[in-house]
Parts: C-alpha cells; sequence; structure tokens
C-alpha cells in the first residue's frame, strides 16, 4: 500500500519525500510525487533506455518495471540526501547517495546521483536525474544487457 505525500510541499520537503521513497521503508511511490503531467528525464541514460518521460503514469510504469529489479538486487541501508536551494524558489538540486548490501557485486556498495527537482504546486514538475548507468548496471547485476545495448548503438 503507498501513501500519497502531501500536496503542499515546498522543493526541500519534496525532496526529503524523495530520499523516503528511495529508502523504501514509508510506503512512497516516486510516480505519486510528480505532478500529472510531470517529466522525468535521464540526460545520461543507457542506450535503449529512455531519456525522457512524460506524465506520471508513463514514469509510474518505467519506474516500478526497473525498481523491481533493482529491489531483488539490492538492499538500502542508509539514504543520505544534501538539498541545494538556488535563486529559483521552484528548483532544489540534490546530492543523494544510498548504501547497502548489492547481491550483484557480493557485497557492500555505494551509489550517488544528482538531480535537479522542480517543484510547483508540492509536486515534481520537472526532475533531471543525472546518475551513471554503467554503475547502477554494476550494482543491479545488468552489465551484461548494458554491454549488449552498447553493441547496438
Amino acid at each position: 500500500m503507498t501513501s500519497q505525500p502531501t500536496k503542499a510541499g515546498s522543493p526541500l520537503d519534496v525532496a526529503e519525500q524523495v530520499r523516503r521513497m528511495v529508502t523504501g521503508r514509508y510506503g512512497i511511490a516516486f510516480a505519486d510525487l510528480f505532478a500529472a503531467d510531470g517529466v522525468l528525464e535521464y540526460p545520461f541514460a543507457a542506450p535503449g533506455t529512455p531519456t525522457r518521460l512524460a506524465g506520471r503514469e508513463q514514469i509510474r510504469a518505467y519506474v516500478d518495471a526497473v525498481s523491481a529489479r533493482s529491489r531483488r538486487a539490492i538492499e538500502i541501508d542508509d539514504v543520505t540526501l544534501v538539498a541545494h536551494e538556488g535563486v529559483d524558489p521552484e528548483v532544489v538540486v540534490v546530492e543523494i547517495a544510498h548504501s547497502g548490501t548489492s547481491h550483484a557485486l557480493g557485497g557492500p556498495y555505494r551509489f550517488e546521483a544528482v538531480g535537479v527537482i522542480r517543484v510547483r504546486d508540492g509536486e515534481i514538475v520537472h526532475y533531471r536525474d543525472y546518475m551513471n548507468p554503467v554503475a547502477m548496471a554494476q550494482l543491479v547485476g545488468a552489465t551484461a544487457e548494458l554491454a549488449t545495448a552498447l553493441g547496438a548503438g
């Protein structure tokens, strides 16, 4: 069961919801943090994966499929988030890191990413997720699929 996040949060409040979602312990669905017409972008996406998802339901379908594999491959012990506010009151830049155990790597891991999040009326309207797809593939045991996609590209 997923709990609905509040829809009246500041960008910092929403960033904290993202941190809580990554832990997997609070029943927060990532897509529920987005506006109905929100956009999720992966500027450094691996070949064969989307660089842009438009709309909450498209985001939900993609993230749910990817998360299912990740949740089986890793056990998250800790999630940290450092948020940076800027001049634009709708935008927060976050440094997010999680660590735990990777079954694919056979031991501990630490994964880091940067996100640029635009929030309006308590919902994410645009999220650019700058993560390393090679490191993620290693973490979840998907390097063979990544190598195939790179070879096809």
